[in-house]
């Protein structure tokens, strides 16, 4: 049973001025030249994204984020629990209607591409480095967060932006 955009939002947490949270995958590796991006085309207008989506329940955000990051782009890897980042945009859910979103980004480890995932026949995914991503994508905070990650290599904590002390709890790890 697929849950219409209508439920999923009922569903959502809202901030007080109608913001809708959701959970986005920095999916990275280390390139020839330095740390690379995947990212995705939307469905609607082609552009390049990252994976994100809505907050699923009984999933931590990081594993939310990782789940879109299979359903969206086929990749799978090492989620960092760690917020790298947020960025605000409008989502449209009909030519007439929209909501403002806020996405908190995890960063992931891509260990493997997948031929074969829920949405390979909608999007087309690609390899970029850091600083071409980040002229790619059309929101400005997103932009900032690819420009400015810190791929955390060799025991380097991955830096925290944004204030929400929450994040540095440890959660349990779910099996997946």
């Amino acid at each position: 049973q697929e849950m219409g955009w209508q439920d999923k939002i009922a569903a959502q947490g809202v901030g007080v001025d109608g913001t809708r949270m959701q959970y986005g995958a920095l999916c990275w590796r280390l390139g020839e030249t330095g740390a690379e991006v995947l990212l995705i085309t939307s469905r609607d207008t082609g552009r390049w994204v990252i994976p994100k989506g809505w907050p699923m329940p009984g999933l931590s955000p990081e594993a939310a984020a990782a789940q879109e990051a299979w359903e969206e782009a086929g990749a799978s890897g090492v989620m960092n629990p760690l917020c790298v980042g947020r960025y605000g945009y409008r989502k449209c859910l009909s030519l007439t209607s929209s909501v403002p979103c806020a996405v908190a980004v995890y960063g992931m480890r891509v260990d493997k591409l997948a031929k074969n995932f829920p949405e390979v026949k909608e999007r087309r995914r690609k390899w970029f480095p850091l600083q071409e991503a980040s002229t790619l994508v059309a929101e400005p905070e997103l932009a900032t967060i690819i420009a400015g990650f810190l791929p955390p290599v060799a025991g380097r904590a991955a830096p925290i932006m944004g204030d929400d002390d929450d994040d540095a709890l440890p959660r349990k790890r779910k099996g997946h």
